[in-house]
């Protein structure tokens, strides 16, 4: 259950990018769904999605607020876009591809850690 909060921490920080980005004129490009979509990954009570696509949805987090950056950068370079917005979603996108790097290194260790044990 910790991996989906931690998704949808991730997702509502994406979101909130996407949203300033609309505002500012550079346009909300997503990639496979949109970071919107990550918020209903914990589901109604117990019906949440299986471990797979739980990663699924936190890839496609990091592509879009990626895709969304590209755009933003694009929009300064036109003059349609603040310096500032995308200095913003540039950030945005960094941070979110250090979290799920960080998330895939705590994986790794955890099968690490269980491959050790005893049988």
């Amino acid at each position: 259950m910790a991996i989906e909060s931690i998704v949808a921490a991730v997702g509502s920080f994406a979101s909130t990018g996407s949203a300033g980005l609309s505002a500012a004129g550079a346009g909300g490009a997503s990639a496979a769904g949109g970071a919107g979509d990550l918020t209903s990954i914990t589901g109604e009570s117990g019906s949440g999605l299986d471990f797979g696509a739980t990663l699924n949805k936190l890839v496609s987090s990091v592509e879009s607020s990626s895709a969304q950056a590209n755009q933003a950068t694009l929009g300064m370079v036109d003059g349609t876009t603040d310096v500032h917005d995308a200095m913003i979603a540039l950030q945005r996108a960094d941070l979110t591809f250090q979290l799920t790097v960080q998330i895939r290194n705590k994986l790794v260790n955890a099968y690490q850690e269980m491959m050790r044990m005893p049988d």
